[in-house]
C-alpha cells in the first residue's frame, strides 16, 4: 500500500502519515516486517491509555468478503437521513489514508487527521515495547477521534475479519456480515466454512446480528456463535424486486418490520440490492424500529461507493471496479452484461497483485470476451508484474499485453476507444484508486 498524496502543504500531516507508512507491512495480517502472534493485547493496551473510547458510543460492525465497505456507507447514510451525527470506518483508502476515517460522511480534513494520529502517537508511547501494528493505529485514530467529536454512532468496517481483526474490541449492538467466499486464506483459513467462523466472531450475545450468506452449510456456524438475534436473507429480510434504472437500480426491500418499495439506489449491479437489503436491516435493528419511508428514500438516493462500477465518465464509458477476488469478478460480469451490454467494444486496464489467481479472475469475469487487456504494476510493493501476468492471461485466452505505466494504459485504453465504447479498470483497489487520482478532474 501507497500513500497516492496529493500535493500538502500541512508539514505536521504529512509527518503523520510517514510515521503511519513507515509502520506498514503490506504482506502480513499484523502490519510487520516480523510477523508478531494474532492479537487482541497491543489494541486493548493502547485504548486502556485512552480511557476505552471505543466503548463510549453505539456501534454497527460490518464484515464480509465482498460488499461491506458499500454496505458500511449505505448504513451510514440512512442513519445521517434519520438525523444522526456518524464515525465511519472503512478501508482501504483509493487516494488518501484520510479516506478510512469518516466524519458525518466525509473524509477528515488534513488538519483533523493529523492531530487524530498525533493524539495516538502519543498514547503509545506508554505502551513502551510490542508497539500496536499500522491497522491497530488505524483503529486507534478512529475510536479516539469519534469520542472527541462526540458522534451519535460508529459504523466500522472490519480490516480482514477474524477474531483477532482491530475493531473487534469495540461492542456492537448490531453486526453484518454480507457474504462468505475465498479471500485472504493464508490468514482466515483454506476453506469458506474457515472463513465464516472468523467473520461470526462479530457476534454478540445481546446484539443483533445481520447475515447476507445464504448457504445452509454455513448458516450454522454464524449460529453456534449465539448472537442474541439472528436475521437471515431470504427468510427475514431481501430485494424482493429490482429493475436496471437510470444510473443505478430501482429496488423493493422488504425487512422483519416493512416493506419499502420503488427505492432509487445509484449505484450498478444487482448484487448492491442485496448489500442495501443488509443494510437497511441493520439499520432498523439498531433504531428497533422500521424507518420512515422517506428516510430511507433520502438515505439510499445520496449513497456513493467510490471505486465500485463508479463511472468517471460517458462517452467513451470508463468504468472503475476494485473486484479483486473471483466472487468479485463474477459480480461485475453480470453487472457489465446486464447494464452495459449496448457497448461496442471492451477494453480492460488490469492489475493484480501477487497471490492472486489472474486466470481464475479472468474466467470469472469474462476477460477472454474484451477486444483488448492492458496489463500495469500496480502501484503497491504487493504488486503482481504486468509481463508475468500479460503471459498468464495469454495462456487462458485473453488477448492481453503488458504496459509499462498505468497513465499511459489509461491514455492508450480511452483514444482507442470510441464513444460506444468502454473501458474497464479492475483488478485491484490498489490500482483503481491510483486510476481514479489520474482521472478525476
Amino acid at each position: 500500500m501507497t500513500q497516492s498524496d496529493f500535493p500538502s502543504n500541512n508539514s505536521s500531516y504529512d509527518a503523520v502519515c510517514a510515521a503511519l507508512f513507515g509502520r506498514l507491512a503490506d504482506d502480513t495480517l499484523t502490519g510487520r516486517m516480523q510477523p508478531v502472534a494474532p492479537s487482541l493485547d497491543r489494541i486493548r493496551k493502547l485504548m486502556s491509555f485512552a480511557d476505552d473510547p471505543q466503548l463510549s458510543y453505539p456501534t454497527i460492525l460490518v464484515s464480509g468478503t465482498n460488499g461491506k465497505t458499500t454496505t458500511t456507507r449505505m448504513i451510514t447514510s440512512l442513519l445521517r437521513a434519520r438525523g444522526l451525527h456518524t464515525g465511519t470506518v472503512v478501508s482501504p483508502h483509493l487516494e488518501r489514508i484520510n479516506e478510512r476515517v469518516l466524519w458525518d460522511g466525509d473524509p477528515l480534513s488534513d488538519e483533523r487527521f493529523a492531530e487524530a494520529v498525533s493524539e495516538v502517537l502519543r498514547l503509545e508511547l506508554l505502551a513502551e515495547k510490542d508497539l500496536p501494528t499500522f491497522f491497530e493505529l488505524m483503529a486507534a485514530v478512529a475510536f479516539t477521534f469519534f469520542a472527541d467529536a462526540a458522534i451519535d454512532v460508529a459504523v466500522v468496517e472490519v480490516g480482514i475479519e477474524g477474531k483477532y481483526d482491530a475493531h473487534n474490541v469495540c461492542e456492537p449492538s448490531v453486526s453484518v456480515a454480507t457474504n462468505v467466499d475465498l479471500d485472504h486464506t493464508a490468514y482466515l483459513g483454506p476453506t469458506r466454512a474457515h472463513i465464516a467462523a472468523e467473520m461470526a466472531s462479530a457476534a454478540r450475545p445481546d446484539g443483533v446480528l445481520v447475515l447476507g450468506e445464504t448457504d445452509p452449510d454455513l448458516i450454522p456456524i454464524f449460529r453456534d456463535a449465539a448472537p442474541g438475534l439472528l436475521l437471515l436473507r431470504g427468510e427475514d429480510f431481501e430485494c424482493e424486486d429490482q429493475v436496471v434504472a437510470v444510473g443505478g437500480r430501482s429496488i423493493m426491500l422488504r425487512t422483519p418490520l416493512a416493506t419499502y418499495p420503488e427505492i432509487y439506489l445509484p449505484l450498478h449491479g444487482a448484487h448492491q440490492a442485496d448489500n442495501a437489503a443488509a443494510a437497511l436491516v441493520a439499520t432498523e435493528a439498531f433504531f428497533g424500529e422500521a424507518l420512515d419511508p422517506d428516510v430511507v428514500a433520502e438515505g439510499f438516493a445520496t449513497v456513493t461507493s467510490p471505486g465500485r462500477m463508479e463511472v468517471m465518465s460517458r462517452r467513451p464509458l470508463v468504468l472503475l471496479d476494485g473486484a479483486h477476488n473471483p466472487a468479485g469478478a463474477a459480480a461485475l460480469g453480470l453487472a457489465l452484461d446486464e447494464e452495459f451490454s449496448a457497448i461496442d467494444r471492451r477494453i480492460a486496464v488490469y492489475g493484480t497483485v501477487t497471490g492472486r489467481n489472474p486466470a481464475v479472475f479472468a474466467e470469472s469475469l469474462g476477460l477472454e470476451t474484451f477486444d483488448e487487456v492492458l496489463v500495469v504494476t500496480p502501484p503497491t510493493s504487493r504488486a503482481a508484474n504486468a509481463k508475468e501476468v500479460a503471459a498468464e492471461l495469454e495462456s487462458v485466452g485473453v488477448s492481453a499485453r503488458p504496459v509499462d505505466s498505468l497513465e499511459r494504459a489509461l491514455n492508450e485504453a480511452i483514444d482507442a476507444a470510441d464513444p460506444n465504447d468502454m473501458v474497464l479498470v479492475t483488478g485491484s483497489l490498489y490500482l483503481v484508486g491510483a486510476a481514479r487520482t489520474i482521472l478525476r478532474p
